[in-house]
C-alpha cells in the first residue's frame, strides 16, 4: 500500500511494491572511472609499449620512467577558463632517461610534454571555454567469432574471423566442396594448410596427427600443392607481397611481423580474455562424450573414462591439468578437440601471488619452462615478472591459431557455439579513459619516429633527453582529438537531464564504429542482452536509430569495457534469495535463469510462488522455484535515467515512452520550477548525480546564507566552508542557469546533503515542467491536430515564463590599413543611438536594447582615396584631416531584443590571452525573458506533443464545479490511437494527489496500480471514474458530457517560436543567380518553389507570378528599378531578364552550344553581358562588382564575420541618404551618384 519515503527535503507517498535492493551507482561513474583509469594504468601502458627508443645502431636508448599531472600548475579555474575562453589543463611533465651505451652515461631530465585536458567534477572537459562530453563508443571487442552460411544444398558453411586490437585479420571460410580456406590480412584466400604448415606442421602426417582424422580437413589438404614448410612460407609470401622476390627468410619475418610482434599486433587485454575465453578446451567438451581415458599428467589418475560424459567440474579439471588436446566421440566418429594451451596459473603455484596482479590466464608452456627451472618462491616470482609479456602475450600466439582451426573443425559436429556480433557479450564500451589512450599512443607513436631521427642527426655526446623529444605530435593529437572528434561533443546543457543522458549516452559511431548508411538492422534492433545494460527505449528518432544508446540505471562498467548489470543470489536448494549481489556481463548471463524482481518472497526471502517466471536468453519460461539462479535487483533495472522519469511507463506505447524520454531532454529550465507531483522517485538522484547542484563538503552547520554565497562551520576542525553559487550564467543552449539557496541559518548538513537549487530543480529533485490543471476536452476547434489551448493566466503568473542568455562578442583587430578601435564616437550616428552607450563605447548592464541598437561601438580605417590638387593644396596648408573611418559597430541582430546582464571586455594590456590580431575583445550578455506565446512547443512526458493554438483568456476557459478554470485543454482525441495511456493514469493520480497535497512517487513498472487510483480519488472526495461537470466560460453552461481533468506534469520545449519567426523585406543575395539567399541565420527570403508556382499558374495568376519569378528575386535592374518606383510612388516597372537565365545560357555556351535569345517575331534579343551595362540605363555606376549585391536596410554582423567582411562592411548611411535624395532628384541628376556601397551589404 502507498508508504511514505524521504527524498531528500521532501516526502513522497511512494507506491512502490518492491524493496530495492541494491543503491543506484553514481550516474556519471562511467565518465569519472575511466578517466581515473588513464592516469592510473592506461598511460602507464602506453609508456611501456613505446619503451625503450632506441637509434638504428642500438647505442642511444631513451626511457620514460615515470609522470606527474602537476595540478599545482593549473593556470585557470574551471569557471574562470569558461570566462576567458582558456582550456581547463594541467602540464603533464615525464621523467625521461637517456643512456648513452658507448660511454656508460645516463641523463635523466623532467620533460614537459604539453598541456592536458582535466575532468571536471561533474564528468566534463572545458576546451577553449566550452564544455564538452567525449561520449562512450560501443565496438566490436577483439576475438575470435565463428558464424555459418547456407549454400544452395541447405548445406551449413562454417566461417570464422579472429579480430585483433590492431593487427591483420584472420578469416577463415569453407566452401561447398568442404575446403577450408583463410585469408590473411584481407587478401586472396588460400588453403588453410599452408597457413598451418607456414607455423611449423610441415608435412601432411604432422597436420593430421596435430588436428586429428577430420574430413574437411583431408579434402583442404588435397587441394594444397604445397608439402612442406617452406614450400607453404614461400606460396604465402607470394600472395600478401606479389612482385617481390619470395625467400624463406623474408617470408618468416613476414609472419612474425604480421602476428608475433607487440608492435605490429595487439590483441589487448580484452582480446586475451576473450580468446581465452572463447578458445579454453573445457567450453567444448561440456556435456560431449570421452572417446579415450583422459589421464591427469601428474598424478596418473583417469579423469574422465573412455564412453563417459563430461561434466562441468570434470571439464574444468581437464584445462586445470594443462591438457590440451581430448578426442571426443561423435556418433561413429572421433573429433579431436584442441585448446590454445591457457591455464589459470593459481592451480600451479602454492603460494600467495596476488601482488603480481595476474586477472588472465597464462601460456602454459612459458610457465611450465620457469617452474622447471626455478623452485623457490622469490625467483619464481621474479621470473614471473621478467616474462609477464610472454606469460600473457598480447599478441597472437601459435597455440591460439591452432585452437581457431581445431574450433573451426568441430563447428560442424556440434563442438563449440557459433557467435552473434550483436550480443552485448561481444561489443564493448570504450570509454573516455581509453579513447584519450589510444590518441596518446598516437601521438607517441609519431614522435617516436621524430627521436629516432634526431639520435642519428645529432652530436652523441652532448645530446639531452629535452633536445630528442619534440612534443608537437603529442600535444597535437590529444588537441585534435578534443577539438574535433566525432565522439567529443559540445554538451547539451539544456537542462540537468540533458547534462546526465549526455554523459551516459553509447554511441555506435565514430572512428573505429560504424557508420550511418551501412549500419543494418541487426545492429539497431533491441537486443536480448540489453536487459539492465542499455535502454530499449532511448533513443534518437531517425537515422541514428538504435545506434546511439543509453546506458542502463544500475549498469556498470567493467575493466575490460564489458557492460555489467546487478543480480540477486538465489540459494537453489532451499528457494531464497540472498541479500548477495553479484554484476554479471551478457555472456555470463546467458547460462543463468532469471527471476523478474517483483516475484513475491517471504520476510525470509523464500519464494511463494512454486512455479516461477523466469528469464533465460530471449525466452520467458516457467520453472519450478528450485530451479531459478538469480532475480533482479529492481523494476527499473531495465531503462535509463530518461526513462524511469516516466511515470506510468508500463501503461504507454513504446515508440511514445521513446518521444517522452527524448523530449524531456529539450525542456527548458523555468522562472519557477516546480517538482512532479506525480513523480517516480528518481528524480533527486538524477538531479544530484548531474552535477548542477552544490553539495556539502564536510559535515557542519551553515552560518551564513545569501543568494549568492553559503558558508558552512565544519565539524571536524572548525574551518569554514564556502560555497559560491552561480548567478543567470549561459548554458551551452543559451538557457539560464541560476543557483538559489534551500538551507537556512544554523541548519546541521551532512557531507554531500544540498546546498542549493540549480536550473530546473526543486529542493533537490529535478524539475523539467509545471503541474497543470488540464482537462481533456475540445474547444472551438483549437484543439485539432494535437494543438493546445491554454489559459491566460499562465502568461500573466510567469508560470511558463523561463529566461535565456544569448552571447555577442565584437573585437577590434589590426587591419591593413591601421588597428580597429572601439569607441563611443562613430561616423554618422545620432546621439539618440548612443543613449545606453558609456564612454568606452559599450553598452551599459542593465540597458533594454532592441533589434539594431548598438552594443560595441567601432571604427575601422577606410582605404585612402587619390586626392585632387586643391584637396592636396588644402591638406598641405591645413595638416592631416581626420582620418577615413567607417562603421562596422556590433548590433544586436534582426529579432532579438532583451536586456544586458552581463560585458566582459578582454585587453591585451590587461594581460589577457587573446588570439593573434586582436587587441581588443568585447562580450555582451543580453537575456530574454520568455513568456509562453502562441507557437510555443510542449509536452508530457508521455510523448504527447503539441503546439499552442490560442491563448485564451481566463474567464473564458472551461471551469469546474467549485469555480477554478482549467489551465489547458487537451484534445481527448490524441490519447486512444497514440496508446499512451500512462497520461490518463498521471491525470487522474495527480487530481486526487493535488487535492490531498501529497507529492507521489510510482516507480517504472512498480507503481500504483489502476484500483489504488481509484481508492485515494474516493478518499479525496472525487468520483472514483476521474470525471467531472465542467462548464463553458462564455455561457455558464455546463458541456454535455463529464470530463475527465486533473493535474498533468507538462514542459515548455526549447523549439521556441521566437527562435524560429522570421521575416525579411530586401537583404543579402547569392553571388552567382543573384536569388535571395535562405534560412534565418542569413536573413534570407522564403522560397517560392515549384509547387507554390504550379498553385499560382493554377489561379491564372500570370502577373503576380512574373512579379515574383523577377523583381522579387533575381531581376538586378528590375530589383533597383522597382525599389525608386515605390520609393517615388511610381508604377512598378516592366520586369527585365532574371539573373539565373543567364546564367543557364552561360551553362549552355560552357557545352559549346551558341544560343541565341529570339523574341516572338523572331527578333534577336541582345542580353546584356554584365549587370554594368545595364545599370548605366538607370544612372547607376557599378564599379568592381565582386561582392553580393545587396540593396538593403538591414546592416548586421553575425559573430563570426571573417575578416575580409569586417573590412567590407559598408557604410550605412550613404544609403538612408541617398533614399532621401531619391525623393525630390530626377533620376539623372546624379549620374555617378550611386557607389557599388549603396547596394552592397556584407553578411
Amino acid at each position: 500500500m502507498v508508504h511514505p519515503i524521504q527524498i531528500g527535503k521532501r516526502t513522497r507517498m511512494s507506491f512502490s511494491k518492491v524493496k530495492e535492493m541494491c543503491p543506484m551507482p553514481n550516474l556519471i561513474e562511467v565518465q569519472l572511472y575511466s578517466y581515473d583509469w588513464f592516469w592510473k594504468e592506461g598511460l602507464n601502458e602506453v609508456f611501456d609499449d613505446i619503451n625503450p627508443i632506441q637509434d638504428y645502431t642500438g647505442n642511444l636508448i631513451l626511457e620514460f620512467i615515470d609522470y606527474i599531472l602537476d595540478k599545482d600548475a593549473i593556470k585557470y579555474s574551471v569557471e574562470e577558463c569558461k570566462e576567458r575562453d582558456a582550456t581547463y589543463a594541467a602540464p603533464l611533465k615525464v621523467k625521461v632517461r637517456l643512456l648513452n651505451k658507448e660511454t656508460g652515461e645516463v641523463k635523466e631530465q623532467e620533460v614537459f610534454m604539453g598541456d592536458f585536458p582535466l575532468m571536471t567534477q561533474q564528468g566534463t572537459f572545458v576546451i577553449n571555454g566550452a564544455e564538452r562530453v567525449i561520449v562512450s563508443q560501443l565496438v566490436r571487442s577483439p576475438g575470435a567469432y565463428y558464424g555459418y552460411d547456407v549454400d544452395k544444398t541447405g548445406k551449413k558453411l562454417f566461417s570464422a574471423t579472429v579480430i585483433p586490437n590492431r593487427g591483420a585479420w584472420l578469416e577463415y571460410e569453407t566452401d561447398s566442396n568442404d575446403i577450408i580456406y583463410v585469408r590473411i590480412d584481407k587478401t586472396r584466400k588460400l588453403p588453410i594448410s599452408i597457413l598451418i604448415r607456414a607455423l611449423g606442421l610441415g608435412s601432411d602426417a604432422e597436420i593430421i596427427e596435430w588436428f586429428g582424422e577430420e574430413e574437411r580437413l583431408k579434402s583442404t589438404i588435397e587441394k594444397d600443392n604445397t608439402k612442406t614448410r617452406e614450400e607453404a612460407l614461400l606460396e604465402i609470401y607470394k600472395r600478401l607481397r606479389p612482385g617481390e622476390p619470395p625467400t624463406v627468410d623474408s617470408a618468416v619475418s613476414l609472419i612474425n611481423s604480421l602476428f608475433f610482434d607487440a608492435k605490429r599486433y595487439d590483441l589487448s587485454r580484452v582480446g586475451r580474455y576473450k580468446f581465452n575465453k572463447k578458445l579454453a578446451i573445457y567450453i567444448r567438451l561440456l556435456n560431449q562424450v570421452a572417446a579415450e581415458d583422459v589421464v591427469n599428467p601428474f598424478t596418473g589418475e583417469i579423469i574422465v573414462q573412455k564412453g563417459e560424459t563430461i561434466e562441468r567440474d570434470k571439464a574444468l579439471e581437464i584445462q586445470n591439468c594443462a591438457i590440451n588436446a581430448v578426442n571426443i566421440q561423435v556418433e561413429d566418429k572421433i573429433i579431436k578437440v584442441i585448446g590454445n594451451n591457457f591455464v589459470d596459473i593459481h592451480n600451479f603455484v602454492d603460494f600467495d601471488i596476488s601482488d603480481l596482479k595476474i586477472k588472465e590466464h597464462v601460456h602454459y608452456p612459458t610457465l611450465k619452462k620457469i617452474l622447471d627451472n626455478y623452485t623457490d618462491e622469490e625467483s619464481i616470482k621474479e621470473e614471473i615478472r621478467k616474462n609477464i609479456h610472454e606469460l600473457i602475450p598480447k599478441h597472437i600466439v601459435v597455440d591460439d591459431i591452432y585452437a581457431t582451426v581445431s574450433y573451426e573443425l568441430g563447428l560442424p559436429y556440434s563442438i563449440g557455439t557459433i557467435d552473434d556480433i550483436d550480443h552485448l557479450g561481444n561489443r564493448r564500451l570504450r570509454s573516455v579513459g581509453e579513447l584519450l589512450q589510444n590518441q596518446f599512443r598516437i601521438g607517441l607513436s609519431r614522435m617516436e619516429r621524430v627521436v629516432k631521427e634526431r639520435m642519428t642527426i645529432q652530436d652523441q655526446e652532448v645530446i639531452t633527453p629535452q633536445a630528442l623529444i619534440n612534443i608537437r605530435p603529442v600535444a597535437a593529437a590529444i588537441k585534435e582529438f578534443f577539438g574535433s572528434s566525432q565522439l567529443s561533443q559540445f554538451m547539451d546543457q539544456t537542462n540537468p537531464l540533458s547534462e546526465l543522458t549526455h554523459k551516459r549516452r553509447l554511441s555506435a559511431l565514430g572512428p573505429g564504429g560504424l557508420s550511418r548508411e551501412r549500419a543494418g538492422f541487426e545492429v539497431r534492433d533491441v537486443h536480448h542482452s540489453h536487459y539492465g545494460r542499455m535502454c530499449p527505449i532511448e533513443t534518437p528518432e531517425g537515422p541514428n536509430i538504435g545506434l546511439i544508446n543509453s546506458l542502463a540505471c544500475y549498469a556498470k562498467v567493467n575493466e575490460y569495457g564489458f557492460i555489467e548489470t546487478p543480480y540477486r543470489l538465489v540459494d537453489k536448494k532451499d528457494a531464497r534469495v540472498k541479500e548477495e549481489i553479484v554484476y554479471l556481463t551478457a555472456d555470463e548471463e546467458d547460462h543463468y535463469l532469471v527471476a523478474q524482481a517483483k516475484e513475491p518472497l517471504d520476510k525470509e526471502g523464500h519464494f511463494l510462488e512454486d512455479k516461477i517466471t523466469v528469464r533465460t536468453l530471449e525466452d520467458v519460461i516457467v520453472v519450478s522455484k528450485h530451479q531459478v539462479d538469480l532475480m533482479d535487483v529492481s523494476p527499473s533495472q531495465i531503462v535509463s535515467v530518461a526513462t524511469a522519469m516516466i511515470p506510468f511507463l508500463e501503461n504507454d506505447d513504446a515508440s511514445r515512452a521513446l518521444m517522452g524520454s527524448n523530449m524531456q531532454r529539450q525542456a527548458v529550465p523555468f522562472l519557477k520550477p516546480a517538482a512532479p507531483i506525480v513523480g517516480t522517485g528518481i528524480e533527486f538522484k538524477a538531479a544530484v548525480d548531474s552535477g548542477v547542484l552544490p553539495k556539502a563538503e564536510h559535515d557542519g552547520v551553515v552560518e551564513y546564507v545569501s543568494s549568492t554565497e553559503v558558508r558552512i562551520r565544519r565539524d571536524a576542525d572548525g574551518g569554514l566552508d564556502r560555497c559560491k553559487l552561480l548567478k543567470y550564467k549561459r548554458s551551452n543552449q543559451g538557457t539560464c542557469i541560476n543557483q538559489r539557496p534551500i538551507v537556512s541559518k544554523g541548519e546541521k548538513l551532512k557531507a554531500g546533503d544540498v546546498l542549493a537549487d540549480g536550473p530546473s530543480t526543486d529542493f533537490g529533485e529535478i524539475a523539467l515542467g509545471q503541474n497543470i490543471r488540464m482537462g481533456f476536452i475540445t474547444w472551438e476547434g483549437y484543439n485539432y491536430e494535437d494543438a493546445m489551448l491554454v489559459s491566460e493566466q499562465l502568461v500573466r503568473d510567469d508560470i511558463f515564463t523561463s529566461i535565456h542568455i544569448e552571447e555577442y562578442e565584437s573585437e577590434a583587430r589590426d587591419t591593413k590599413l591601421g588597428p580597429e578601435e572601439i569607441t563611443r564616437d562613430i561616423p554618422n550616428v545620432g546621439e539618440d543611438a548612443l543613449k545606453n552607450i558609456d564612454e568606452r563605447g559599450i553598452v551599459r548592464i542593465g540597458a533594454e536594447v532592441r533589434s539594431g541598437d548598438i552594443l560595441v561601438g567601432k571604427v575601422t580605417p577606410k582605404g585612402e582615396t587619390e586626392l585632387t590638387a586643391e584637396e592636396r593644396l588644402l591638406r598641405a596648408i591645413f595638416g592631416e584631416k581626420a582620418r577615413e573611418v567607417r562603421d562596422t559597430s556590433l548590433r544586436v541582430p534582426h529579432g532579438e531584443a532583451g536586456i544586458i546582464v552581463d560585458v566582459k571586455v578582454f585587453t591585451r594590456e590587461n594581460g589577457d590571452e587573446l588570439p593573434p590580431g586582436v587587441n581588443e575583445l568585447v562580450r555582451c550578455y543580453i537575456a530574454q525573458k520568455r513568456k509562453i506565446s502562441v507557437g510555443d512547443k510542449m509536452a508530457g512526458r508521455h510523448g504527447n506533443k503539441g503546439v499552442i493554438s490560442r491563448i485564451l483568456p481566463e474567464e473564458d476557459m472551461p471551469f469546474l464545479p467549485d469555480g477554478r478554470p482549467l489551465q489547458i485543454c487537451l484534445n481527448p482525441l490524441g490519447v486512444p490511437s497514440r496508446m499512451n495511456i500512462g497520461q490518463v493514469l498521471e491525470v487522474h493520480l495527480g487530481w486526487a494527489a493535488g487535492e490531498m497535497g501529497w507529492h507521489i512517487a510510482t516507480p517504472v513498472f512498480n507503481g500504483a496500480f489502476e484500483d489504488e487510483i481509484v481508492d485515494l480519488l474516493k478518499e479525496a472526495g472525487y468520483n472514483a471514474d476521474g470525471k467531472t461537470v465542467l462548464y463553458d466560460g462564455r455561457t455558464g453552461e455546463p458541456f454535455d458530457n463529464r470530463v475527465t481533468v486533473g493535474y498533468m506534469y507538462i514542459l515548455k520545449l526549447h523549439h521556441l517560436v521566437d527562435d524560429k519567426i522570421h521575416a525579411r523585406s530586401t537583404g543579402p543575395y547569392s553571388l552567382v543567380t543573384q536569388q535571395p539567399l535562405g534560412g534565418k541565420a542569413q536573413f534570407g527570403g522564403q522560397r517560392f518553389g515549384e509547387m507554390e508556382v504550379w498553385a499560382l499558374e493554377a489561379y491564372g495568376a500570370a502577373h503576380t507570378l512574373q512579379e515574383v519569378l523577377t523583381v522579387k528575386s533575381d531581376d538586378v535592374v528590375g530589383r533597383v528599378k522597382t525599389y525608386e518606383a515605390i520609393v517615388k510612388g511610381e508604377n512598378i516597372p516592366e520586369p527585365g531578364v532574371p539573373e539565373s537565365f543567364k546564367v543557364l545560357i552561360k551553362e549552355l555556351q560552357a557545352l559549346c552550344l551558341d544560343v541565341k535569345v529570339l523574341s516572338g517575331d523572331n527578333e534577336e534579343i541582345t542580353i546584356k553581358e554584365s549587370v554594368e551595362e545595364e545599370m548605366e540605363e538607370l544612372g547607376v555606376n557599378i564599379e568592381g562588382n565582386e561582392d553580393e549585391i545587396i540593396p538593403t536596410t538591414q546592416h548586421q554582423q553575425s559573430k563570426d564575420d571573417s575578416e575580409e567582411a569586417v573590412e567590407d562592411m559598408n557604410d550605412i548611411d550613404e544609403f538612408d541618404e541617398m533614399k532621401l535624395e531619391y525623393n525630390d532628384l530626377p533620376l539623372d541628376e546624379f549620374e555617378n551618384g550611386l557607389e557599388l556601397e549603396d547596394f552592397n551589404d556584407e553578411h
